[in-house]
């Protein structure tokens, strides 16, 4: 981990993935397409076109049409984020993504609630501004906002672009995951977790390499990210050094579950803490509700009621209650107050999961306050 101390940093001249420099370096090679990208001493010209060289590689060839003339952006377009996104730049800041896979044999009927019942959770007890969340889904009209691996990444890129001390940033994820063979010796169980876009088929995953590098490493001091991922293999979706291993009587210890020292996968002096649905090996389900046509995450679920139960939480109580709701076939009492209501009709389970903790640095998790 970085801790305070200022970091160099590039873009990878050909994926375009966020890197660090070691003092002193010329060049360096990156984690994730392995491409050694040249470093400029004084090179604050070569970073940035390193930097768009990348967006070409990951999101086009420099032959694609520029952006119109009325100011719209095409899909795919590398040349910057699409007009439709949140220009809004307040101190907290949410992207929210929910994808169900619609008439594939992958369909999930949760997904869009989760993002909803988020969104409200966000706006209502933690005081996110509405043009200050940026929403993914499939049945969106918005072609720039249909969760395919393209528009992901441009997501990903605008939740940390230009984050400074003092930002809350959020990242939840309902949708599929899954695991793959690691291919750079850096997991502990020899495979890499993934998130699956709409478009996974035919474009594949995004590996949890590249989550790291996108909005984690970015980080820089005094800015805290949040990540929410209900996925199945969803335990150390982001890469986290740190893994939370707690048993049901309450003891806990950190994981450090970083196998290469000298690969950062902490961020540049920020904070990042992830809440998944369920451990790396693990699967993770949808509720199902009375009418028998409304869904929602089982862990999407837990986390909110486990907020909305015990406000000031800590993080160890927060993760205690969200398995206790699991295990309990979502409780008898439900989620109370105004946001309960809004949840009323999710009430069952039907899955074996155990939401995980990770963080980018160990700290007490009974001490230290869960807040957004």
């Amino acid at each position: 981990m970085a801790g305070g101390r200022q970091t160099r940093t590039t873009w990878c001249s050909r994926c375009g993935a966020y890197l660090s420099v070691p003092p002193g370096a010329r060049s360096v090679r990156c984690a994730l397409c392995h491409a050694v990208t040249r470093v400029e001493r004084h090179g604050g010209l070569h970073q940035a076109v390193g930097f768009i060289k990348g967006l070409f590689n990951a999101f086009g060839s420099p032959s694609q049409p520029p952006p119109s003339s009325s100011g719209s952006m095409r899909v795919g377009d590398p040349y910057r984020l699409p007009a439709s996104y949140p220009h809004a730049r307040g101190k907290k800041r949410a992207l929210l993504v929910g994808i169900s896979y619609s008439f594939t044999k992958y369909e999930l009927k949760g997904t869009v609630n989760d993002v909803n019942c988020m969104t409200y959770l966000l706006r209502e007890r933690f005081g996110f501004p509405t043009d200050c969340i940026l929403v993914l889904t499939q049945e969106d009209k918005d072609p720039y906002r249909v969760p395919n691996k393209d528009n992901l990444r441009l997501a990903m890129r605008w939740l940390v672009e230009g984050c400074t001390s003092g930002d809350s940033l959020v990242f939840h994820f309902s949708g599929h995951g899954m695991q793959k063979l690691d291919s750079n010796g850096d997991e502990v169980d020899g495979y890499d977790e993934a998130i699956c876009p709409l478009d996974f088929e035919d474009r594949g995953v995004i590996l949890d390499d590249e989550i790291n590098e996108t909005i984690v490493r970015p980080l820089g001091p005094g800015v805290k990210l949040h990540a929410i991922v209900d996925t199945c293999h969803s335990g150390t979706i982001l890469d986290l050094p740190y893994l939370c291993r707690i048993s049901r009587t309450g003891y806990w210890q950190w994981e450090n579950h970083n196998r290469q020292p000298e690969t950062q996968k902490g961020t540049s002096g920020g904070l990042a803490i992830s809440f998944s649905g369920c451990g790396d090996s693990q699967t993770s389900a949808d509720t199902t509700a009375f009418s028998g046509s409304t869904s929602t995450g089982a862990m999407t679920y837990s986390f909110i009621k486990a907020v909305e139960s015990d406000p000031g939480t800590t993080y160890g109580r927060l993760l205690n209650a969200m398995r206790a709701t699991i295990r309990e076939n979502g409780g008898d009492s439900g989620i109370p107050g105004p946001i309960g209501s809004f949840f009323r009709r999710v009430i069952t389970f039907s899955c074996a999961q155990e939401p995980q903790l990770c963080a980018s640095e160990a700290f007490d998790i009974y001490r230290k306050p869960f807040l957004l």
